[in-house]
Protein backbone atom coordinates (compact mmCIF):
# COMPACT_ATOMS: atom_id res chain seq x y z
CA UNK A 1 0.00 0.00 0.00
CA UNK A 2 1.39 3.40 -0.95
CA UNK A 3 1.85 6.08 1.67
CA UNK A 4 -0.82 8.37 0.20
CA UNK A 5 -3.51 5.88 1.24
CA UNK A 6 -2.74 6.90 4.83
CA UNK A 7 -4.13 10.15 6.18
CA UNK A 8 -1.92 9.94 9.32
CA UNK A 9 1.56 8.46 9.56
CA UNK A 10 3.40 8.63 12.87
CA UNK A 11 6.85 7.11 12.38
CA UNK A 12 9.28 6.12 15.13
CA UNK A 13 7.59 8.26 17.76
CA UNK A 14 9.55 8.37 21.01
CA UNK A 15 8.61 10.49 24.00
CA UNK A 16 10.91 10.65 27.03
CA UNK A 17 9.90 12.95 29.89
CA UNK A 18 12.45 14.90 31.97
CA UNK A 19 12.08 12.36 34.81
CA UNK A 20 13.40 9.68 32.46
CA UNK A 21 10.07 7.90 31.87
CA UNK A 22 9.72 6.78 28.24
CA UNK A 23 5.99 6.94 27.41
CA UNK A 24 6.48 6.06 23.73
CA UNK A 25 9.35 4.01 22.30
CA UNK A 26 9.71 4.01 18.52
CA UNK A 27 5.97 3.78 17.86
CA UNK A 28 4.60 3.54 14.32
CA UNK A 29 0.91 4.46 13.99
CA UNK A 30 -0.65 4.63 10.53
CA UNK A 31 -4.32 5.40 9.89
CA UNK A 32 -6.01 4.89 6.52
CA UNK A 33 -8.14 7.58 4.98
CA UNK A 34 -11.84 7.04 5.76
CA UNK A 35 -11.54 4.27 8.37
CA UNK A 36 -12.46 3.86 12.02
CA UNK A 37 -9.21 2.83 13.69
CA UNK A 38 -9.08 1.69 17.33
CA UNK A 39 -6.14 2.55 19.58
CA UNK A 40 -6.00 0.14 22.49
CA UNK A 41 -3.78 -0.56 25.47
CA UNK A 42 -3.65 -0.53 29.24
CA UNK A 43 -3.36 2.77 31.06
CA UNK A 44 0.32 3.59 30.99
CA UNK A 45 0.74 1.81 27.65
CA UNK A 46 1.41 5.14 25.94
CA UNK A 47 -1.71 5.62 23.82
CA UNK A 48 -2.78 8.87 25.55
CA UNK A 49 0.68 10.33 25.06
CA UNK A 50 0.65 9.30 21.39
CA UNK A 51 -2.69 11.07 20.84
CA UNK A 52 -1.53 14.15 22.77
CA UNK A 53 1.39 14.31 20.34
CA UNK A 54 -0.96 14.01 17.36
CA UNK A 55 -3.15 16.82 18.74
CA UNK A 56 -0.20 19.09 19.57
CA UNK A 57 -0.46 18.88 23.38
CA UNK A 58 2.93 17.17 23.60
CA UNK A 59 6.06 17.24 21.43
CA UNK A 60 7.89 14.01 20.51
CA UNK A 61 11.49 13.48 21.54
CA UNK A 62 12.10 11.64 18.27
CA UNK A 63 10.12 10.67 15.19
CA UNK A 64 8.10 12.33 12.45
CA UNK A 65 4.43 12.93 11.69
CA UNK A 66 2.94 13.05 8.20
CA UNK A 67 -0.64 14.29 7.73
CA UNK A 68 -2.16 14.18 4.23
CA UNK A 69 1.28 13.44 2.70
CA UNK A 70 2.79 16.53 4.37
CA UNK A 71 5.44 16.30 7.07
CA UNK A 72 4.16 18.48 9.90
CA UNK A 73 5.28 19.94 13.22
CA UNK A 74 2.22 19.93 15.46
CA UNK A 75 3.46 22.49 17.95
CA UNK A 76 0.05 23.18 19.52
CA UNK A 77 -3.62 22.13 19.31
CA UNK A 78 -4.24 25.25 17.23
CA UNK A 79 -1.78 23.96 14.62
CA UNK A 80 -3.35 20.47 14.76
CA UNK A 81 -6.83 21.94 14.21
CA UNK A 82 -5.50 23.92 11.25
CA UNK A 83 -4.26 20.61 9.80
CA UNK A 84 -7.73 19.12 10.11
CA UNK A 85 -7.28 17.18 13.36
CA UNK A 86 -9.93 17.39 16.08
CA UNK A 87 -10.14 15.73 19.49
CA UNK A 88 -13.25 14.85 21.49
CA UNK A 89 -12.13 14.47 25.10
CA UNK A 90 -13.49 11.88 27.53
CA UNK A 91 -14.37 14.65 29.99
CA UNK A 92 -16.46 17.14 28.04
CA UNK A 93 -14.83 20.54 27.46
CA UNK A 94 -18.13 22.47 27.51
CA UNK A 95 -19.25 25.53 29.49
CA UNK A 96 -22.40 24.46 31.40
CA UNK A 97 -23.99 27.91 31.69
CA UNK A 98 -23.74 28.68 27.95
CA UNK A 99 -26.15 27.46 25.29
CA UNK A 100 -25.27 24.76 22.79
CA UNK A 101 -24.87 27.41 20.06
CA UNK A 102 -22.58 29.56 22.25
CA UNK A 103 -20.42 26.52 23.06
CA UNK A 104 -20.32 25.61 19.38
CA UNK A 105 -18.59 28.85 18.36
CA UNK A 106 -16.53 29.41 21.51
CA UNK A 107 -13.17 30.87 20.50
CA UNK A 108 -14.35 31.65 16.96
CA UNK A 109 -17.43 33.70 17.82
CA UNK A 110 -19.18 35.51 14.93
CA UNK A 111 -19.49 39.17 15.93
CA UNK A 112 -22.25 41.59 15.04
CA UNK A 113 -21.13 44.21 12.53
CA UNK A 114 -19.26 47.07 14.24
CA UNK A 115 -20.11 45.57 17.64
CA UNK A 116 -18.23 43.63 20.30
CA UNK A 117 -21.09 41.27 21.08
CA UNK A 118 -21.49 37.75 19.76
CA UNK A 119 -23.85 37.38 16.78
CA UNK A 120 -26.10 34.84 18.52
CA UNK A 121 -28.40 34.34 15.53
CA UNK A 122 -25.38 33.46 13.38
CA UNK A 123 -24.15 31.01 16.04
CA UNK A 124 -27.55 29.29 15.98
CA UNK A 125 -27.48 29.15 12.16
CA UNK A 126 -24.00 27.53 12.22
CA UNK A 127 -25.18 24.99 14.78
CA UNK A 128 -28.30 24.09 12.81
CA UNK A 129 -26.38 23.86 9.52
CA UNK A 130 -23.76 21.43 10.83
CA UNK A 131 -26.30 19.52 12.92
CA UNK A 132 -28.37 18.81 9.81
CA UNK A 133 -25.37 18.08 7.58
CA UNK A 134 -23.98 15.39 9.90
CA UNK A 135 -27.22 13.95 11.35
CA UNK A 136 -26.10 15.08 14.80
CA UNK A 137 -29.27 16.76 16.00
CA UNK A 138 -28.93 19.13 18.96
CA UNK A 139 -30.98 21.99 20.42
CA UNK A 140 -28.93 25.18 19.77
CA UNK A 141 -30.86 27.18 22.40
CA UNK A 142 -30.58 24.70 25.29
CA UNK A 143 -28.18 25.38 28.15
CA UNK A 144 -25.48 22.69 28.17
CA UNK A 145 -26.13 22.00 31.88
CA UNK A 146 -29.71 20.97 31.02
CA UNK A 147 -29.07 18.59 28.13
CA UNK A 148 -28.53 14.83 28.44
CA UNK A 149 -25.08 13.27 28.22
CA UNK A 150 -25.72 11.86 24.74
CA UNK A 151 -26.41 15.33 23.37
CA UNK A 152 -23.27 16.73 25.05
CA UNK A 153 -21.29 14.09 23.16
CA UNK A 154 -22.85 15.28 19.89
CA UNK A 155 -22.02 18.91 20.73
CA UNK A 156 -18.36 17.96 21.27
CA UNK A 157 -18.20 16.16 17.91
CA UNK A 158 -19.93 19.04 16.12
CA UNK A 159 -17.52 21.53 17.72
CA UNK A 160 -14.63 19.69 16.11
CA UNK A 161 -16.40 19.48 12.75
CA UNK A 162 -17.28 23.19 12.79
CA UNK A 163 -13.56 23.90 13.18
CA UNK A 164 -12.78 21.93 10.04
CA UNK A 165 -11.68 18.58 11.44
CA UNK A 166 -11.41 15.71 8.94
CA UNK A 167 -9.56 13.46 11.40
CA UNK A 168 -11.37 12.93 14.71
CA UNK A 169 -9.74 11.49 17.84
CA UNK A 170 -12.50 10.09 20.09
CA UNK A 171 -11.32 9.41 23.65
CA UNK A 172 -13.61 6.86 25.38
CA UNK A 173 -16.66 8.33 23.59
CA UNK A 174 -19.21 5.89 25.07
CA UNK A 175 -18.02 5.94 28.69
CA UNK A 176 -21.20 7.64 29.94
CA UNK A 177 -23.76 6.58 27.32
CA UNK A 178 -26.59 4.06 27.52
CA UNK A 179 -26.85 1.18 25.06
CA UNK A 180 -29.39 3.11 22.98
CA UNK A 181 -27.28 6.28 22.97
CA UNK A 182 -24.20 4.24 22.02
CA UNK A 183 -26.05 2.64 19.09
CA UNK A 184 -27.19 6.08 17.93
CA UNK A 185 -23.64 7.45 18.21
CA UNK A 186 -22.26 4.51 16.20
CA UNK A 187 -24.75 5.20 13.38
CA UNK A 188 -23.56 8.81 13.33
CA UNK A 189 -19.87 7.78 13.34
CA UNK A 190 -20.47 5.39 10.43
CA UNK A 191 -22.26 8.25 8.62
CA UNK A 192 -19.14 10.41 9.12
CA UNK A 193 -16.94 7.58 7.86
CA UNK A 194 -19.09 7.23 4.74
CA UNK A 195 -18.55 10.96 4.08
CA UNK A 196 -14.77 10.40 4.08
CA UNK A 197 -13.91 11.32 7.66
CA UNK A 198 -11.23 9.40 9.53
CA UNK A 199 -11.92 8.38 13.14
CA UNK A 200 -9.43 7.26 15.79
CA UNK A 201 -11.41 5.46 18.47
CA UNK A 202 -9.88 5.02 21.95
CA UNK A 203 -11.84 2.59 24.12
CA UNK A 204 -11.49 -0.19 26.68
CA UNK A 205 -14.81 -1.76 25.66
CA UNK A 206 -13.92 -4.77 23.54
CA UNK A 207 -17.49 -5.38 22.33
CA UNK A 208 -17.60 -1.85 20.92
CA UNK A 209 -14.19 -2.16 19.29
CA UNK A 210 -15.36 -5.31 17.52
CA UNK A 211 -18.61 -3.64 16.48
CA UNK A 212 -17.49 -0.26 15.14
CA UNK A 213 -13.84 -0.36 14.03
CA UNK A 214 -12.11 -1.50 10.83
CA UNK A 215 -8.60 -1.94 12.19
CA UNK A 216 -6.89 -1.63 15.54
CA UNK A 217 -3.46 -0.85 16.92
CA UNK A 218 -2.55 -2.36 20.29
CA UNK A 219 0.03 -0.76 22.58
CA UNK A 220 1.85 -2.18 25.60
CA UNK A 221 4.61 -0.61 27.71
CA UNK A 222 5.07 2.30 25.31
CA UNK A 223 5.45 0.12 22.21
CA UNK A 224 3.15 -0.98 19.42
CA UNK A 225 2.14 -4.65 19.57
CA UNK A 226 0.97 -4.55 15.99
CA UNK A 227 -1.92 -3.56 13.72
CA UNK A 228 -4.82 -5.95 13.11
CA UNK A 229 -7.98 -6.16 11.05
CA UNK A 230 -10.70 -6.04 13.69
CA UNK A 231 -12.75 -8.80 12.11
CA UNK A 232 -9.82 -11.22 12.21
CA UNK A 233 -8.81 -10.96 15.89
CA UNK A 234 -10.72 -12.27 18.92
CA UNK A 235 -11.47 -10.30 22.08
CA UNK A 236 -9.36 -12.79 24.04
CA UNK A 237 -6.39 -12.24 21.72
CA UNK A 238 -6.78 -8.46 22.01
CA UNK A 239 -6.73 -8.72 25.81
CA UNK A 240 -3.69 -11.01 25.77
CA UNK A 241 -1.76 -8.60 23.53
CA UNK A 242 -2.71 -5.64 25.74
CA UNK A 243 -1.70 -7.15 29.08
CA UNK A 244 0.71 -9.89 28.05
CA UNK A 245 -1.39 -12.73 29.43
CA UNK A 246 -4.87 -14.21 29.20
CA UNK A 247 -7.58 -12.15 30.91
CA UNK A 248 -10.89 -13.45 32.24
CA UNK A 249 -13.45 -11.20 30.55
CA UNK A 250 -16.41 -12.37 32.63
CA UNK A 251 -16.81 -12.05 36.38
CA UNK A 252 -16.94 -15.38 38.18
CA UNK A 253 -18.63 -15.29 41.58
CA UNK A 254 -20.49 -17.57 43.95
CA UNK A 255 -24.11 -16.79 44.73
CA UNK A 256 -24.40 -14.11 47.41
CA UNK A 257 -25.43 -15.05 50.93
CA UNK A 258 -26.51 -11.64 52.30
CA UNK A 259 -27.03 -11.23 56.03
CA UNK A 260 -27.47 -8.13 58.21
CA UNK A 261 -28.42 -4.72 56.81
CA UNK A 262 -25.33 -2.48 56.92
CA UNK A 263 -26.40 0.66 55.02
CA UNK A 264 -29.99 1.88 55.33
CA UNK A 265 -31.09 4.90 53.24
CA UNK A 266 -34.57 6.38 53.69
CA UNK A 267 -36.31 9.12 51.70
CA UNK A 268 -33.21 11.08 50.69
CA UNK A 269 -34.09 14.29 48.84
CA UNK A 270 -31.80 16.89 47.34
CA UNK A 271 -32.37 19.87 45.03
CA UNK A 272 -29.27 21.39 43.41
CA UNK A 273 -28.26 25.02 42.96
CA UNK A 274 -30.17 25.24 39.67
CA UNK A 275 -33.37 24.14 41.42
CA UNK A 276 -33.30 20.69 39.82
CA UNK A 277 -34.38 17.81 42.07
CA UNK A 278 -31.48 15.35 41.88
CA UNK A 279 -32.68 12.92 44.58
CA UNK A 280 -36.40 12.24 44.93
CA UNK A 281 -37.36 10.04 47.92
CA UNK A 282 -34.49 7.55 47.54
CA UNK A 283 -34.72 4.50 49.84
CA UNK A 284 -32.72 1.26 49.80
CA UNK A 285 -30.71 -1.13 51.96
CA UNK A 286 -27.32 -2.77 51.37
CA UNK A 287 -26.63 -5.99 53.27
CA UNK A 288 -23.42 -7.65 54.38
CA UNK A 289 -22.21 -10.14 51.80
CA UNK A 290 -23.87 -8.61 48.74
CA UNK A 291 -23.09 -6.16 45.94
CA UNK A 292 -25.97 -3.78 45.28
CA UNK A 293 -25.44 -2.03 41.95
CA UNK A 294 -26.78 1.37 40.90
CA UNK A 295 -27.08 1.95 37.15
CA UNK A 296 -28.20 5.03 35.29
CA UNK A 297 -27.17 7.61 32.73
CA UNK A 298 -24.84 10.08 34.42
CA UNK A 299 -26.57 13.14 35.79
CA UNK A 300 -29.58 11.29 37.21
CA UNK A 301 -28.64 11.54 40.87
CA UNK A 302 -25.95 8.89 41.33
CA UNK A 303 -23.15 11.37 42.04
CA UNK A 304 -25.32 13.34 44.46
CA UNK A 305 -26.24 10.14 46.29
CA UNK A 306 -22.59 9.20 46.82
CA UNK A 307 -21.85 12.78 47.93
CA UNK A 308 -24.57 12.51 50.61
CA UNK A 309 -23.24 9.18 51.90
CA UNK A 310 -19.70 10.52 52.39
CA UNK A 311 -20.55 14.06 53.53
CA UNK A 312 -19.36 15.76 50.36
CA UNK A 313 -22.82 17.33 50.44
CA UNK A 314 -25.88 17.34 52.73
CA UNK A 315 -29.40 16.32 51.66
CA UNK A 316 -32.46 18.51 52.11
CA UNK A 317 -34.13 15.69 54.05
CA UNK A 318 -33.90 11.98 54.64
CA UNK A 319 -31.65 9.62 56.60
CA UNK A 320 -28.74 7.26 56.00
CA UNK A 321 -27.31 4.97 58.67
CA UNK A 322 -24.45 2.46 58.90
CA UNK A 323 -25.18 -0.24 61.46
CA UNK A 324 -27.83 2.05 62.94
CA UNK A 325 -25.61 5.14 63.25
CA UNK A 326 -26.31 8.23 61.14
CA UNK A 327 -23.72 9.26 58.55
CA UNK A 328 -25.53 12.34 57.24
CA UNK A 329 -23.47 15.47 57.80
CA UNK A 330 -20.90 13.67 59.96
CA UNK A 331 -17.17 14.40 59.49
CA UNK A 332 -15.57 12.03 57.00
CA UNK A 333 -13.18 10.77 59.65
CA UNK A 334 -16.15 9.64 61.76
CA UNK A 335 -17.77 7.99 58.71
CA UNK A 336 -14.51 6.11 58.07
CA UNK A 337 -14.36 5.10 61.73
CA UNK A 338 -17.76 3.43 61.25
CA UNK A 339 -16.09 1.21 58.64
CA UNK A 340 -17.04 3.01 55.42
CA UNK A 341 -14.57 3.07 52.51
CA UNK A 342 -14.97 5.12 49.34
CA UNK A 343 -13.56 4.64 45.85
CA UNK A 344 -14.43 8.09 44.44
CA UNK A 345 -15.49 8.70 40.86
CA UNK A 346 -12.80 11.39 40.45
CA UNK A 347 -9.66 9.67 41.72
CA UNK A 348 -7.40 12.63 40.90
CA UNK A 349 -9.41 15.12 43.00
CA UNK A 350 -10.82 13.00 45.82
CA UNK A 351 -8.80 9.76 45.70
CA UNK A 352 -5.18 10.87 45.94
CA UNK A 353 -2.83 13.71 46.76
CA UNK A 354 -0.99 13.74 43.44
CA UNK A 355 2.15 15.41 44.79
CA UNK A 356 2.45 12.91 47.64
CA UNK A 357 4.31 9.62 47.54
CA UNK A 358 2.61 6.26 47.11
CA UNK A 359 3.31 5.52 50.78
CA UNK A 360 1.83 8.81 51.96
CA UNK A 361 -1.34 8.10 50.01
CA UNK A 362 -1.59 4.52 51.28
CA UNK A 363 -1.15 5.58 54.90
CA UNK A 364 -3.18 8.81 54.78
CA UNK A 365 -6.29 7.34 56.45
CA UNK A 366 -4.45 5.49 59.22
CA UNK A 367 -1.58 7.74 60.28
CA UNK A 368 -3.18 8.15 63.73
CA UNK A 369 -3.43 4.39 64.35
CA UNK A 370 -1.36 3.24 67.34
CA UNK A 371 0.40 0.78 65.06
CA UNK A 372 1.98 3.71 63.21
CA UNK A 373 1.83 6.55 65.73
CA UNK A 374 2.73 6.45 69.44
CA UNK A 375 1.97 10.13 69.97
CA UNK A 376 5.53 11.40 69.60
CA UNK A 377 7.05 9.68 66.59
CA UNK A 378 5.77 7.71 63.64
CA UNK A 379 6.68 4.02 63.42
CA UNK A 380 8.23 4.42 59.98
CA UNK A 381 9.35 0.79 59.85
CA UNK A 382 5.74 -0.42 60.13
CA UNK A 383 4.60 2.15 57.56
CA UNK A 384 7.30 1.08 55.09
CA UNK A 385 6.58 -2.63 55.55
CA UNK A 386 2.82 -2.27 55.14
CA UNK A 387 3.16 0.07 52.16
CA UNK A 388 5.48 -2.39 50.41
CA UNK A 389 3.07 -5.24 51.17
CA UNK A 390 0.08 -3.33 49.74
CA UNK A 391 2.08 -2.38 46.63
CA UNK A 392 2.89 -6.07 46.11
CA UNK A 393 -0.58 -7.40 46.99
CA UNK A 394 -2.34 -4.91 44.70
CA UNK A 395 0.22 -5.22 41.90
CA UNK A 396 1.00 -1.48 41.71
CA UNK A 397 3.63 -0.98 39.00
CA UNK A 398 6.09 1.57 40.39
CA UNK A 399 9.76 2.15 41.18
CA UNK A 400 9.24 2.26 44.95
CA UNK A 401 6.86 3.46 47.68
CA UNK A 402 8.68 6.82 47.49
CA UNK A 403 7.52 7.50 43.91
CA UNK A 404 5.13 10.43 43.43
CA UNK A 405 1.68 8.90 42.97
CA UNK A 406 0.63 11.46 40.36
CA UNK A 407 3.34 10.12 38.01
CA UNK A 408 1.73 6.67 37.82
CA UNK A 409 -0.63 5.55 35.06
CA UNK A 410 -4.37 5.85 35.65
CA UNK A 411 -4.74 2.14 36.33
CA UNK A 412 -1.95 2.14 38.91
CA UNK A 413 -3.28 5.29 40.60
CA UNK A 414 -6.61 3.49 40.93
CA UNK A 415 -4.84 0.48 42.43
CA UNK A 416 -3.30 2.75 45.09
CA UNK A 417 -6.77 4.12 45.94
CA UNK A 418 -8.24 0.60 46.04
CA UNK A 419 -5.36 -0.75 48.14
CA UNK A 420 -5.93 1.93 50.78
CA UNK A 421 -9.72 1.61 50.82
CA UNK A 422 -9.91 -2.20 50.70
CA UNK A 423 -7.22 -2.73 53.38
CA UNK A 424 -8.92 -0.58 56.04
CA UNK A 425 -11.13 -3.48 57.24
CA UNK A 426 -14.35 -1.88 55.91
CA UNK A 427 -17.89 -3.04 56.65
CA UNK A 428 -19.19 -1.01 53.69
CA UNK A 429 -17.45 -0.14 50.43
CA UNK A 430 -18.94 2.58 48.23
CA UNK A 431 -17.38 1.95 44.80
CA UNK A 432 -18.16 4.85 42.43
CA UNK A 433 -17.07 4.08 38.84
CA UNK A 434 -14.25 1.85 40.19
CA UNK A 435 -12.83 0.89 36.77
CA UNK A 436 -13.64 3.93 34.64
CA UNK A 437 -10.91 4.80 32.15
CA UNK A 438 -8.54 2.07 33.28
CA UNK A 439 -7.11 -0.87 31.38
CA UNK A 440 -8.35 -4.44 31.09
CA UNK A 441 -5.77 -5.88 33.50
CA UNK A 442 -6.44 -3.37 36.29
CA UNK A 443 -10.19 -3.71 35.71
CA UNK A 444 -10.04 -7.49 36.10
CA UNK A 445 -7.98 -7.17 39.29
CA UNK A 446 -10.28 -4.61 40.96
CA UNK A 447 -13.46 -6.51 40.05
CA UNK A 448 -12.08 -9.74 41.54
CA UNK A 449 -11.14 -7.92 44.75
CA UNK A 450 -14.64 -6.41 45.07
CA UNK A 451 -16.27 -9.82 44.65
CA UNK A 452 -13.85 -11.44 47.14
CA UNK A 453 -14.54 -8.78 49.78
CA UNK A 454 -18.30 -9.05 49.34
CA UNK A 455 -18.15 -12.83 49.70
CA UNK A 456 -16.11 -12.33 52.87
CA UNK A 457 -19.05 -10.39 54.35
CA UNK A 458 -18.45 -6.77 53.31
CA UNK A 459 -21.44 -4.78 52.03
CA UNK A 460 -20.72 -3.20 48.63
CA UNK A 461 -22.61 -0.34 46.95
CA UNK A 462 -21.46 -0.23 43.32
CA UNK A 463 -22.18 2.80 41.11
CA UNK A 464 -21.14 2.29 37.49
CA UNK A 465 -22.01 3.64 34.05
CA UNK A 466 -20.49 0.50 32.50
CA UNK A 467 -23.49 -1.75 31.88
CA UNK A 468 -21.42 -4.93 31.56
CA UNK A 469 -19.70 -4.18 34.85
CA UNK A 470 -22.81 -3.30 36.82
CA UNK A 471 -24.75 -6.32 35.53
CA UNK A 472 -21.94 -8.84 36.01
CA UNK A 473 -20.72 -7.64 39.41
CA UNK A 474 -24.04 -6.83 41.08
CA UNK A 475 -26.06 -9.40 42.99
CA UNK A 476 -29.07 -7.08 42.92
CA UNK A 477 -29.56 -3.82 41.07
CA UNK A 478 -31.20 -0.39 41.29
CA UNK A 479 -31.77 1.72 38.17
CA UNK A 480 -32.05 5.51 38.57
CA UNK A 481 -33.61 8.06 36.25
CA UNK A 482 -34.31 11.72 36.93
CA UNK A 483 -33.42 11.41 40.61
CA UNK A 484 -35.75 8.46 41.25
CA UNK A 485 -35.40 4.70 41.51
CA UNK A 486 -37.23 3.48 38.40
CA UNK A 487 -36.52 -0.23 38.83
CA UNK A 488 -35.13 -2.81 41.24
CA UNK A 489 -34.00 -6.31 40.27
CA UNK A 490 -33.23 -8.81 43.00
CA UNK A 491 -31.52 -11.03 40.41
CA UNK A 492 -29.45 -9.42 37.63
CA UNK A 493 -29.51 -12.62 35.55
CA UNK A 494 -32.86 -11.54 34.02
CA UNK A 495 -31.40 -8.32 32.59
CA UNK A 496 -29.99 -7.45 29.19
CA UNK A 497 -28.62 -4.20 27.73
CA UNK A 498 -31.85 -3.23 25.96
CA UNK A 499 -33.99 -3.69 29.09
CA UNK A 500 -31.48 -1.71 31.14
CA UNK A 501 -31.54 1.14 28.65
CA UNK A 502 -35.34 1.40 28.71
CA UNK A 503 -35.37 1.86 32.49
CA UNK A 504 -32.29 4.12 32.46
CA UNK A 505 -33.91 6.44 29.92
CA UNK A 506 -37.27 6.42 31.72
CA UNK A 507 -39.05 4.65 28.88
CA UNK A 508 -40.18 2.03 31.40
CA UNK A 509 -40.76 2.24 35.15
CA UNK A 510 -41.66 -0.40 37.71
CA UNK A 511 -44.55 -0.05 40.13
CA UNK A 512 -43.89 1.20 43.69
CA UNK A 513 -44.54 -2.35 44.94
CA UNK A 514 -41.83 -3.80 42.68
CA UNK A 515 -39.34 -1.07 43.61
CA UNK A 516 -40.19 -1.51 47.29
CA UNK A 517 -38.27 -4.78 47.34
CA UNK A 518 -35.00 -2.86 47.48
CA UNK A 519 -35.84 -2.02 51.08
CA UNK A 520 -35.28 -5.53 52.37
CA UNK A 521 -37.94 -6.93 54.64
CA UNK A 522 -40.77 -4.88 53.10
Amino acid sequence: MSDNEYVVQMKGITKVYPNGIAANQGVDFHVKRGEIHALMGENGAGKSTLMKILFGFEQPTEGEIIVNDEKVSLSSPTVAIAKGIGMVHQHFMLVPNLTVAENMVLGMEPKQKNKLFIHYKKAVEITEEFSKKYNLYVDPHAKVRDIPVGMKQKVEILKALVRGAKILILDEPTAVLTTQETEELFKELIHLKEQGYTLIFISHKLNEIKQITDRLTIMRSGKSMGVYDTAEISKEEISRLMVGRDVVLTVEKEKAQPSDCILSVRNLEYTNEWNKKMLDHISFDVRAGEILGIAGVEGNGQRELVDMLFNLSVPDRGTATVNGKSIIGRPQKEIRNLGVSLIPEDRMTFGIAGAGTIEENLMSDRAEDKKYNNGLLFNLKAMHEDSDRLIQDYQVLCKSRRQQVGMLSGGNIQKVVVAREFSSEPVLIIADQPTRGIDVGATEFIRKKLVALSRAGVAVLLVSADLNEVMELSDSLIIMNNGKITAYFEDTAVLDDAMMGEYMLGIKQQSPEEIGGVVHGK
